[in-house]
């Protein structure tokens, strides 16, 4: 099979042209709301066992993983779904409403792609994409196939986060410039070198279809079983697996938008793995609301590793008070906003003594059955999810040129209309890549 290049993957999946099956059907455009989805899990281990518990309501008729022994706790509980390692092969046999993708970040796109290209609904993990390019196809097909998606940033669906989201646009903390979002990850092995020495492939594992679309490398134990979010070829790292959870609150209560400029710096960087710890500054420009308001720029700094906001920002945390090892604060002209943990699970108004008494605008948002419940509930006809993939693109592009950033070594300007780094034109190669030949 001739090798697809980055261009040669966009041009044909652009023009519509299927890479492994023919569209077909959505079977479930005519189910009731009563009625249980046909539904299966790809990277059914590890938080695919979460995941696939999320949806029990369903009908779990199949389950695939290329590591039957990671992936057993799950298999355990769903006796009745058949089994397989590759998923191209469970697509084609079994008749699916809707799938769970669940893998390393690597393999998001592939899979999704091929699953709503079939008319299967999809809900996939963060960060949906493993490059923007990738990011911007799996948004344009999902409009082209009408089917419904939900990303696995739980938080979205969580009444604190909405109501969070309500008090700014609502006008508590006035006008925000000015936002600080934190993670202590990496919790795994980043700022290394790729392994010398190969090690022997564990039997219970399907290497080759691990690594999928993924440059080939000899199986070496520092990549599994949660290590490679650390690599650059398999996952997008601190940013890329908390990104998503906490950019989520100032991404949605200011509208932010795409960012004109991004930079950032590193410690530990490596060509083959993600920092220790980095710091990026992303620069939002003037913008307008969905409801009509004329937005200020915004400068929102990104800090992972050990690497924190600095604490005289935080004047209504107690001095004695360590920071959370995830969070968000945003200043506004008359307030500030401090959520001490990831995915918006708690929130703060500083000055307390100014909010003390404060009820804050009338709720304007729905409020959310639960992530998967919502996702169920839209496959079934119901109201669209709130972090479908055109929310969630848009999202997990502010993700990942924070990475670009980090791998270009330089500030970068970005023109979103057109996708390119502007200043910068050795930064482009990092929008997109290259991919092991036969798996797009």
């Amino acid at each position: 099979m001739q090798q697809t290049t980055r261009r040669t993957f966009l041009k044909t999946t652009a023009a519509g042209i299927g890479y492994w099956v023919a569209p077909r059907p959505i079977w479930s455009a005519s189910r009731s709301p009563n009625e249980k989805l046909n539904l299966a899990t790809i990277g059914a281990g590890g938080k695919g066992t979460g995941d696939t518990h999320g949806c029990k309501s369903e009908n779990i008729v199949a389950l695939c993983d290329v590591d039957w022994k990671y992936a057993s706790k799950t298999f355990a509980a769903f006796p009745k779904a058949n089994v397989y390692r590759d998923y191209r092969v469970m697509l084609e046999k079994e008749k699916l409403d809707a799938v769970v993708v669940s893998t390393p970040d690597h393999m998001h796109a592939p899979i999704t792609l091929m699953a709503m290209r079939m008319g299967i609904h999809v809900y996939c993990q963060k960060p949906m994409g493993h490059t923007i390019q990738e990011t911007r196809l799996l948004r344009d097909v999902a409009r082209e196939q009408k089917v419904v998606t939900q990303m696995g940033n739980q938080g979205t669906s969580m009444d604190n986060m909405r109501r969070a989201v309500e008090l700014v646009q609502g006008g508590a903390l006035g006008t925000v410039r000015e936002a600080h979002v934190w993670t202590n990850r990496p919790i795994w092995p980043q700022g290394g070198q790729r392994p010398v020495k190969p090690m022997r492939v564990p039997e219970n594992l399907d290497w080759n279809l691990w690594l999928g679309c993924a440059p080939y490398r000899p199986f070496h134990e520092d990549y599994l079983p949660f290590k490679w979010r650390g690599w650059w070829d398999f996952g997008e790292g601190a940013l890329g697996d908390m990104g998503c959870h906490n950019l989520n609150l100032p991404f949605w209560a200011l509208e932010l938008g795409a960012p004109s400029r991004v930079e950032g710096e590193a410690r530990g960087l490596t060509a083959e793995m993600f920092p220790l710890a980095s710091r990026i500054r992303y620069q939002f420009p003037a913008r307008t609301s969905a409801s009509g308001r004329q937005l200020p720029p915004v400068t929102l700094y990104w800090y992972d590793g050990d690497q924190s906001p600095p604490r005289e920002l935080l004047d209504g945390l107690p001095a004695d008070k360590k920071l959370s090892t995830n969070g968000v604060l945003m200043i506004g002209s008359e307030g500030k906003i401090f959520a001490p943990s990831s995915h918006c699970r708690l929130y703060e108004l500083w000055p307390k003594e100014k909010f003390a008494e404060y009820e804050g605008p009338a709720q304007t948002l729905p409020r959310s059955p639960g992530h998967y419940k919502e996702w169920i509930a839209a496959c079934k006809g119901g109201p669209a999810t709130l972090s479908n993939f055109d929310v969630a693109a848009r999202l997990t592009e502010i993700v990942l040129l924070g990475n670009v950033a980090l791998r270009a070594g330089t500030a970068i300007e970005w023109d979103t209309e057109n996708s390119r780094v502007t200043n910068a034109p050795a930064a482009n190669q990092f929008l997109s890549r290259e991919y092991r030949d036969g798996w797009m």
